[in-house]
């Protein structure tokens, strides 16, 4: 899907900076443009994770370009791959040793997280090694 993304232009000791107005808060640099793609797809997919929403759908860019925010950049669309958005949980059913689940209701808990969170961090880190 395409979305705007207002690009602050950078120099040679400043990377490009990256707003992508309809996910607020959400944000990216890159030194290069041709990492811009990548560097946005990253920043919506860890805006998104844990979020469970319904993805906001892309800005007229016309709506955009006389916004007063946005002065002395450049707007981009860039096609983000929504598949890799983690926007819906899904209920699964799994069996785990009680003892298992009460170490990892505890952990939770004193980490501020729920089980379901902390069982999907520790999935996404696994599969990062």
């Amino acid at each position: 899907m395409l979305y705007p993304v207002y690009v602050h232009l950078g120099d040679k000791t400043h990377a490009h900076g990256v707003t992508i107005p309809d996910f607020p808060g959400c944000f990216s640099a890159a030194d290069d443009w041709q990492d811009l793609p990548k560097m946005v797809q990253e920043a919506i997919e860890l805006w998104c994770e844990g979020q469970y929403l319904t993805l906001p759908k892309p800005s007229a860019l016309e709506d955009l370009v006389n916004n007063s925010e946005y002065t002395e950049g450049v707007w981009l669309l860039i096609d983000v791959d929504i598949s890799k958005l983690d926007t819906k949980p899904i209920r699964l059913n799994i069996s785990l040793p009680q003892s298992l689940v009460s170490e990892i209701d505890n952990y939770a808990k004193a980490h501020g997280a729920t089980r379901s969170g902390f069982l999907a961090q520790a999935a996404r880190q696994a599969m990062r090694v």
